[in-house]
């Protein structure tokens, strides 16, 4: 199946295949061809072209802007396409993108905290003044009723409450959940009315590459595939959570120095700041409405949700912990100088 979908690029990109690191919605493999080295993703939870249209549209604006990192880069197919189909009946859409030199992180902590602010700062500034000619696919974080048509307020809120049999012991993180989606859909009304524009939506570690010599240093941001237009306060909501963790000290050390470089380059406005806690919990129960979708779909087992709940649960659990200091430097560091 690899072979036939490479055989529909020029022969300079056929080569050995080796595995790569894939995500929850994609599998990715590395090639070596004679033009050097590519990544081929193969999307596997949608079959939607338009979608991927118009991610590959954004890259192709971002690659004539002038960055302080990279963005991938789509290689045209032999039909002159950045798209091929497969030919196993499946449906699927795969693409091959242009290699870019760098690690993964270890972790997106005090070392690459600051660098990583910078790079989403300028990714949003950029995105800001991008115009595509194709619709964004994904809609935004907050009309969660559209994203998830199955997920009712009244189901979710009898889930948390009443947990199926596979989902017994996750009575905690679960009322947390709850909790925390009666909040979101409380405070929906309104978000609509904050700054939009283009965001990426799911800038983490997994979507970093940083310098190898230099590993401080973010050099190229990945993974655009949910990308679309949403609240321009989103983008640094998506990722503070992550940047949170466990420890009190080192996660604030690496939130602090985060909205240092993302203010930098971009500052917010008042209500946007107002807003971020409560879109922080939105991207966690956006989430969850994702993960509880692909299991009532059949796509997962219980397994992963389970996995999903603990750890959403425990993420809403630090957020609580660390609400107050985060408000004072979303305050101090990203509000309207």
């Amino acid at each position: 199946m690899l072979t036939s979908i490479l055989n529909q690029y020029h022969s300079s990109w056929r080569g050995e295949i080796t595995q790569g690191a894939s995500g929850w919605n994609n599998t990715t493999r590395f090639i070596e061809g004679a033009e050097g080295r590519g990544v081929l993703r193969i999307y596997e939870t949608h079959r939607d072209i338009d979608k991927i249209r118009f991610e590959h549209a954004v890259l192709a604006s971002l690659a004539r802007d002038e960055l302080d990192f990279r963005t991938p880069v789509p290689i045209p197919a032999l039909t002159g396409d950045t798209i091929v189909q497969l030919d196993d009946g499946s449906g699927r859409y795969a693409c091959l993108f242009k290699y870019i030199d760098g690690i993964r992180p270890e972790s997106t902590g005090f070392r690459t905290a600051y660098s990583f602010g910078e790079a989403a700062g300028s990714l949003s500034d950029a995105l800001s003044r991008l115009v595509v000619a194709p619709s964004p696919a994904y809609r935004p974080y907050y009309e969660l009723a559209h994203s998830y048509p199955g997920c009712s307020p009244e189901r979710v809120g009898q889930f948390c409450i009443a947990p199926p049999e596979p989902f017994r012991g996750l009575e905690g993180p679960l009322r947390r959940i709850g909790e925390a989606h009666r909040e979101v859909i409380r405070e929906l009304e309104g978000l609509e009315r904050l700054p939009q524009q283009l965001v990426h939506g799911d800038l983490n570690a997994s979507n970093l590459l940083v310098d190898a010599d230099k590993p401080e240093q973010v050099t190229a941001l990945l993974d655009f595939e949910f990308c679309t237009r949403d609240v321009r306060a989103m983008e640094p909501a998506v990722i503070l959570p992550g940047l949170l963790g466990d420890d009190p000290d080192t996660g604030m050390e690496a939130a602090v120095q985060f909205c240092r470089g993302f203010g930098s380059r971009v500052r917010l406005t008042p209500d946007e700041i107002r807003a971020i806690p409560v879109l922080m919990k939105l991207r966690n129960v956006d989430v969850f409405l994702h993960f509880m979708t692909r299991y009532d779909e059949g796509t997962d087992g219980p397994e992963v949700l389970r996995e999903q709940i603990s750890a959403i649960g425990a993420e809403l659990a630090r957020l609580e912990r660390d609400r107050t200091a985060v408000e004072a430097l979303l305050e101090r560091y990203l509000g309207s100088e």
